[in-house]
Order: structure tokens, then C-alpha cells, then sequence
């Protein structure tokens, strides 16, 4: 089935009552009704807090599925160990990208992470996040994002819902959207799965800011 094809059966099915019949579903059958579109996916994560609860979901339905990571180099050391045991004992398809611009490079050149200087910053975050990140899709070429957003995370994210089209004509599935950070935990801790207690992002300033990839920038 194409693209246009498929964009065509979603909004025929009107993306506002696949959400009101995706409510209060199981975070794993959203994933099993997004991977029954026929659609390639592709799942993203930053291996950040609680980021082993989507990916042991996902796993478990389809081990095939892409999952994106873009190693900017600047990640806690917590974050790599996490990420390390995850990679070693789920069954995921990684595809890691890593900037063209490295961290060390990055800090020699510009002195380091530029947060007083909002275009450097920007400038910052397009070569060690989205650049990686875009050559990501344009090689796996995509059209179903399983993404790990969550309703509260930013102002940005609160305006979308389960099912949304981002920016770049993805449909983007948050399987987890409703879900609080208790119940996060809960299902990281009952499937015994490490995560991260010190993440750091350096391209969000702040802890509600967006650095680009969700909003397509």
C-alpha cells in the first residue's frame, strides 16, 4: 500500500475517532494497530528515564521494527551504561547515528555547549541532534513513527494526541501518551528493566523545551 494511499485511509477514518478509539487502550495494542497499517515504522529513543518501557513493549510485538538512537556524544554516563545493558538484552533493531559534527570537535571549535547564545544554541542543536536524526529518515525512509512522547511532557506535545501527522507527513503513534510517570516506573520496575536516574539533553535548556525533532524544525 503507498504513502498517499494509506494517508487517504486515515482521514477517512477521521484521525479524531481513531484517537477516541484508541483512548484508554493498551499501550501494546496501539503498537499492534499501528504495525497493522502496513506502514514502514520506525521507533526513536534517547534511552533517557523510563525509555525501556516502550522499547520492551515494542520488542515484544515486532523485534524488526527500526529503533532510532542519535548518539550526540554528550549523553551522562548513566545513559550509556543504561543504554548498553538495554541493547544487550532486548531484542532490538538499532540504527545508531551519530553527529558529523562530534562533541569533541563541537567543544573545541565553539568552547562548548553554547546556552547563553540562543542562535549559536540553535545552531548547536541542528549539528549534533537533527542532523543525525534527518539522515536517519532519509536513509530508513519511514512513514510510521512509534514515538515515546507523552501528553504532558511540553506545551508542544500537550496540543497532539495518541495518533497525530507531524511535520514532515509521518504519522506519528505515541503508544505511551497517557500514561503518568507512575505507571512508567511501575512497568519498568515489574519487567525488571534498568533505567537511567541522571539524563541530560543539551539541546533542551529546558526541561519543557522542544529541540526540534518533534516539531519538525
Amino acid at each position: 500500500m503507498g504513502l498517499t494511499a494509506i494517508k487517504e485511509t486515515i482521514v477517512a477514518m477521521d484521525l479524531d475517532r481513531v484517537n477516541r478509539e484508541l483512548a484508554g487502550r493498551s499501550p501494546q495494542d496501539v503498537v499492534r494497530w499501528a504495525l497493522g497499517l502496513g506502514m514502514r515504522p520506525f521507533m526513536s529513543t534517547s534511552f533517557g528515564p523510563n525509555s525501556a518501557a516502550l522499547l520492551h513493549m515494542v520488542s515484544e510485538i515486532d523485534r524488526s521494527v527500526p529503533v532510532v538512537w542519535v548518539d550526540t556524544g554528550y549523553n551522562l554516563r548513566d545513559t550509556y551504561i543504561v543504554a548498553e545493558k538495554l541493547m544487550t538484552t532486548l531484542p532490538l533493531n538499532m540504527q545508531i547515528y551519530t553527529p558529523r559534527m562530534t562533541a569533541e570537535r563541537w567543544n573545541k571549535v565553539y568552547g562548548g555547549v553554547p546556552l547563553d547564545d540562543p542562535e549559536l544554541h540553535a545552531q548547536f542543536t541542528r549539528a549534533i541532534k537533527l542532523e543525525p536524526f534527518e539522515r536517519a529518515l532519509a536513509e530508513l525512509r519511514p512513514e510510521l513513527w512509534l514515538s515515546g512522547i507523552r501528553r504532558g511532557d511540553t506545551e508542544f506535545r500537550s496540543t497532539l494526541d495518541i495518533v497525530s501527522w507531524d511535520a514532515r507527513g509521518l504519522l506519528r503513534v505515541a503508544p505511551i501518551f497517557d500514561w503518568s510517570d507512575e505507571a512508567l516506573a511501575a512497568y519498568v520496575d515489574s519487567h525488571g528493566l534498568p533505567s537511567c536516574k541522571h539524563y541530560s539533553d543539551p539541546t533542551k535548556p529546558l526541561d519543557n523545551s522542544e529541540c526540534g525533532i518533534n516539531t519538525g524544525l
